[in-house]
């Protein structure tokens, strides 16, 4: 333990953020990292408890507790108190591949499950693990090392998401040559296309995928695995396939004038703006300048959506959440270390709220029917309010229309931001893997082999929308399970 009593004598202090009213003139990322002194003092709050609940990753009320990849925090917390920056990179990336990742995007599972925050407030883990690696590719210690045996075995991994690229990762350092094949004209899969660049900088992807292009990961971009190359000629080819393609297919919103022109999927709205800021020549983008903008969801990748729209310039932007409002602090049902269940205000929403004056969301309600003008664009959305009543037979609850309560909002562009259904029915059919009822691919409990020979599955096409934590967790085991089957025996970790 670093310092005993770093956690009474020290508060917590987060990295400082850009102000919203000068973030939304671009899209950059707009955390301000403190300096080493500061983030020393800060990891100095970790308490080395007897039991860690911050690298449990366990399941509590369905929700993960403590980081799903199981990731030695107390241990790289203490040696970056002590400035051995060196040594806490190599405890770091012992279980994660991907930390430039993570301690962008996660909602940071171990921060809630943080003993120091059962009373206080818990120590800044995700900044901690973001100091860590920077400093790691600021220093050098992050140059490619390629393996030094090569075993002849192949693999292919289809989909280079953050649970295709963890098993990449993993398959190469063992010897295995992998290629990855990515539909899109850039590895990165979600990561790249549905995280928008203020979250997650896309030459922070292109940093790594040169790093596992020089250790020897071939990746072949704009390949439609299942259309441009089938699954018989991959599996061929290869010793051994992982589907990794990820939950892509958007849950849509079936309301009455849904064909109004206007409306768009989240995650396509997203990935085209990237597409555009990547490359200015890129025309076929969707710009929410002047346009009165309604986001459908609550979630992640709704926030994202807000975010975006502000930048680009919208003249209002609304959120439905179906939803009641969450607390502000836990309630007595949620203790401590389940993950706190209260209301979270993202930087898109405090965009909204400096911009607008007031907060985006508007809670138990949805989309009763689009109305379109003559000419076919939308102009209008008709919303109802909820209402949410207990089944005391069953113990769920059940959502129902108020009646009465319909309301119109002017509206010219809609995201849908409503969740995700599954996997691509063209990929899982060309495979020939069996599906379980919640669309994801069949394995057996605690497996990752399909009931096609020689495939296995990883990631969100595996276990269902969820955190890029679980993906690479998913990944890292799907090439455990591959290796073990090409070798009689796995030393991956």
């Amino acid at each position: 333990m670093g310092k005993p009593t770093g956690f009474i004598e020290y508060e917590r202090q987060g990295n400082e953020e850009i102000g919203p009213q000068e973030r939304i003139q671009n899209f950059d990322e707009f955390h301000v990292p403190m300096s080493e002194e500061e983030r020393q003092t800060q990891a100095a709050r970790c308490m080395d408890c007897g039991v860690p609940f911050c690298q449990s990753g366990m399941m509590i009320g369905g929700m993960a507790s403590g980081c799903p990849l199981n990731n030695l925090c107390p241990e790289w917390n203490e040696l970056l108190y002590i400035g051995s920056y060196e040594q806490a990179l190599g405890r770091l990336l012992k279980t994660n591949n991907f930390p430039e990742f993570t301690s962008r995007v996660c909602p940071a599972p171990c921060e809630a499950a943080c003993t120091c925050g059962l009373n206080d407030t818990p120590v800044t883990i995700k900044e901690n693990e973001n100091a860590i690696i920077e400093y790691g590719y600021e220093h050098g210690l992050m140059e490619p090392k390629p393996p030094k045996v090569r075993t002849g075995k192949s693999v292919a991994v289809v989909g280079s998401g953050p649970a295709g690229l963890a098993a990449a990762d993993q398959l190469n350092r063992r010897g295995h040559s992998v290629t990855v094949y990515e539909r899109e004209d850039h590895p990165g899969g979600l990561l790249m296309y549905g995280i928008p660049n203020m979250k997650l900088d896309k030459s922070v992807i292109e940093r790594k995928i040169k790093v596992m292009e020089a250790e020897g990961v071939d990746f072949q971009v704009n390949v439609n695995v299942g259309t441009d190359i089938k699954a018989e000629e991959l599996c061929q080819r290869y010793d051994r396939v992982i589907l990794a393609c990820g939950a892509s297919r958007p849950r849509d919103i079936k309301a009455p004038g849904r064909e109004a022109k206007g409306i768009y999927f989240a995650v396509d709205y997203l990935k085209r703006v990237t597409k555009h800021l990547r490359d200015p020549q890129y025309t076929d983008y969707i710009s929410a300048k002047g346009k009165n903008v309604l986001v459908i969801g609550g979630g992640d990748t709704g926030n994202d959506c807000v975010g975006s729209s502000i930048r680009q310039g919208a003249k209002s932007v609304v959120q439905l959440e179906m939803m009641p409002k969450p607390p502000v602090e836990r309630s007595e049902n949620n203790p401590w270390p389940e993950w706190p269940k209260v209301l979270k205000t993202d930087y898109g929403q405090q965009e909204a709220i400096a911009v607008f004056g007031s907060d985006p969301r508007i809670y138990e309600t949805t989309v009763k029917e689009f109305i379109a003008d003559d000419k076919g664009n939308l102009k209008q959305v008709k919303g109802v309010k909820l209402s949410w009543t207990k089944d005391e037979k069953t113990g769920r609850m059940n959502m129902s229309e108020i009646p009465g309560s319909e309301y119109v909002m002017d509206i010219d562009l809609v995201f849908i931001a409503a969740g995700f259904l599954g996997s691509e029915e063209y990929v899982t059919k060309d495979f020939g893997v069996k599906m379980t009822d919640r669309t994801n691919v069949e394995t057996k409990e605690g497996e990752y082999r399909t009931s096609s020979k020689n495939v296995f599955t990883a990631g969100d096409m595996h276990r269902g929308q969820s955190l890029v934590v679980w993906a690479i967790r998913e990944g890292r085991e799907a090439a455990r399970a591959v290796d073990q089957d090409l070798m009689g025996y796995t030393n991956l970790n």
